[in-house]
């Protein structure tokens, strides 16, 4: 076994805490949510929605889902659109969990695979996960050639400053201990949530696994709402930290 950074021991793992920053999703919100509750993990649940000043039913249909759901979620209602890395931090102050997973509000990531991503944590081979969209196959469904390049970029550049071989340094799904979350300082508004994340769990030498994970990407139609922009913020955010105390 891997002789890892681990301030729990893996027996000591009961609970799991998804983490579920949202905006502007009331056509996928409660699927989501019914999806993340009906997966067996073996772990304890809970799951916390940050809605993050959506202009849409969000937040009505997730305080429905709260009484649909008492004891397991827990909703975060937010007044001004921040980001998702706002989100994530605000989520972040309601954990109790002992594994924290990101789970995007949308379709796009399949929550049956939890157990597999899970698994490298419960059994104490790994500190942090990262879900690939990318091992086993060349482009995952729905997703578009430019957001693929963009993608693979970021991912061999991480690789480059990071000295860890890293397919999908993007991906939503990040599965970490409690305590390394609890370890690094996050500063992160929109989506340099990923970036930032990677950098600083790298920086502190946690053992990181990649697992093949499921995908169907969205368009900007859907709802898809990263841009360029966010894709270039992403590229020096890895950059600014490799360098920066």
């Amino acid at each position: 076994m891997v002789n890892l950074n681990m301030a729990i021991d893996p027996k000591d793992i009961r609970k799991l805490s998804v983490l579920i920053p949202c905006y502007n999703e009331e056509n996928n919100i409660e699927e989501i949510i019914d999806r993340v509750v009906a997966v067996d993990t073996g772990l304890d649940l809970e799951i916390v929605a940050v809605d993050d000043g959506s202009k849409d039913r969000t937040v009505e249909i997730l305080h429905e889902l709260e009484a649909k759901y008492p004891g397991i979620l827990k909703v975060h209602e937010s007044r001004v659109n921040t980001g998702k890395g706002f989100a994530v931090r605000i989520a972040l102050t309601y954990v109790t969990g002992d594994i924290v997973i990101i789970q995007d509000a949308d379709l796009e990531y399949d929550p049956e695979d939890y157990p597999n991503v899970l698994a490298p944590i419960i059994n104490g081979e790994a500190d942090v996960v990262y879900g690939s969209r990318f091992l086993g196959k060349s482009r995952p469904e729905g997703m578009k050639f430019m957001n693929w390049m963009a993608n693979r970029a970021l991912a061999i550049l991480a690789t480059l400053l990071y000295g860890q071989h890293l397919t999908d340094e993007a991906t939503c799904y990040k599965v970490f201990r409690r305590d390394v979350l609890d370890s690094i300082k996050l500063t992160c508004l929109r989506f340099e949530f990923c970036p930032e994340v990677t950098s600083k769990v790298l920086k502190k030498k946690y053992k990181l696994v990649e697992i093949p994970i499921n995908y169907r990407g969205r368009t900007s139609e859907e709802g898809k709402k990263i841009n360029w922009i966010d894709g270039l913020e992403a590229f020096w955010t890895l950059f600014k930290y490799r360098f920066k105390s």
